[in-house]
């Protein structure tokens, strides 16, 4: 079955024969007879019991993206934060050394710099882009590679394969973070990493009304988190909102084709303009990691990010000049967003910090949409002009 049949494909329901799977909205689930109840709860029953343990479409949403990203298994979260930090916490413990990447997404940049120090973890942040470049900083006690590739918002690669083999080597887990791209256009099990976390809320529901996340692995790791993290933590997929997503990843691989068509058209204009100092597109010919990007990338994404002549007081008159495109935080919609890290995302990150990132006062990540290229186009030109 080729990838889009994968991503249309659904599940005729087995009651009523509905097209589309009907929305589960109940809290609770009916036991024929307490002996039914009691091998649910004991696991010997695949039935569901309570909607925070498991829903019909929950499970539904978790089997489409496992089989997405090649993975044995997949735990929806209520959001990509909570997959993220779901994840960190069902792997790691006290006395636990993490190597994390150093452009990272803010909040996960601060629950690992921070939240993670209450629970006696310790993490090192380095830029790498190598498995080479990241063997000198593993200690004896490092238990997780962290990353995300292309990063946020930077859209620096890291080279998965050559990181998972140095980290398998050492028994090392590795967690990349795919939000930027989906499993349209990148699959890291493929390069050998053990797990992957999305922030749903973007490219897979691509519609901008939910929130979610995804954390996809082997069955062992999955089942373990579903257990000793979710069922706890609680932060559990709501019904609707799993079946909200599941719909738009029906169309994931026509938005994608759309935006980053849109998205390599704007990265070539924006190289050219005289307000620009630097472009940052896997898809440009000028993009420092091409050679990483043609070994593990299907396609650029829809992904840009710009750095202004003018420094944080132009990213700001940019923000406030934009018309068709919206200035909002998030990605992956089918409408163009747009916005200013230094003083939205990644503000909670000191100005030292994002330097050596490369998050720079100046930088603008712009997510392309759908909409007609050329009206994109002007409502940027306006807006930097």
């Amino acid at each position: 079955m080729n990838y889009s049949s994968k991503l249309v494909k659904v599940n005729k329901d087995p009651g009523h024969g509905s097209h589309i799977s009907p929305v589960y909205m109940t809290s609770t689930f009916v036991f024929d007879n307490a002996e039914v109840g009691a091998q649910r709860f004991a696991g010997e029953d695949p039935g569901f019991m309570y909607s925070r343990l498991g829903n019909p479409n929950v499970r539904e949403l978790e089997e489409k993206v496992a089989a997405l990203e090649f993975g044995e298994g997949c735990l929806a979260f209520s959001s990509g934060m909570a997959a993220i930090t779901g994840c960190l916490l069902g792997v790691l413990q006290a006395g636990d050394h993490v190597v994390a990447h150093t452009a990272l997404y803010g909040a996960t940049h601060a629950f690992l710099s921070k939240t993670v120090k209450k629970f006696g973890i310790d993490v090192t942040f380095v830029p790498f882009k190598t498995g080479e470049e990241l063997e000198p900083h593993i200690t004896d006690r490092t238990k997780v590679v962290y990353f995300e590739t292309p990063s946020n918002p930077t859209l620096s690669l890291v080279d998965m394969k050559s990181v998972a083999a140095i980290a398998k080597q050492k028994g090392i887990l590795t967690i990349v973070d795919n939000t930027f791209l989906s499993p349209y256009l990148q699959n890291p099990i493929l390069c050998g990493i053990d797990i992957v976390v999305h922030s749903a809320t973007k490219y897979l529901s691509g519609h901008g009304y939910l929130i979610g996340g995804l954390v996809i692995s082997s069955k062992e790791i999955i089942d373990t988190m579903r257990k000793e993290v979710q069922k706890t933590m609680g932060a559990n997929l709501a019904p609707m909102d799993a079946w909200l997503l599941f719909q738009g990843i029906r169309t994931l691989h026509i938005r994608m084709d759309r935006s980053q068509e849109n998205a390599r058209i704007l990265a070539e204009r924006l190289e050219k303009h005289k307000a620009i100092e630097k472009v940052y597109f896997p898809g440009l010919a000028s993009f420092e990691d091409k050679n990483i990007m043609e070994k593990q990338m299907k396609g650029p994404g829809a992904m840009i990010s710009f750095v202004l002549k003018g420094g944080y007081e132009t990213g700001v008159k940019v923000m406030n000049s934009v018309k068709l495109s919206t200035l909002a935080v998030s990605l992956g919609d089918v409408g163009t967003l747009i916005q200013h890290p230094a003083s939205m995302t990644h503000a909670i990150i000191p100005k030292e910090e994002r330097e050596k990132a490369g998050l720079y006062d100046g930088l603008v990540r712009f997510s392309v949409g759908i909409e007609d290229v050329e009206d994109i186009w002007k409502d940027l030109e306006m807006a930097l002009e």
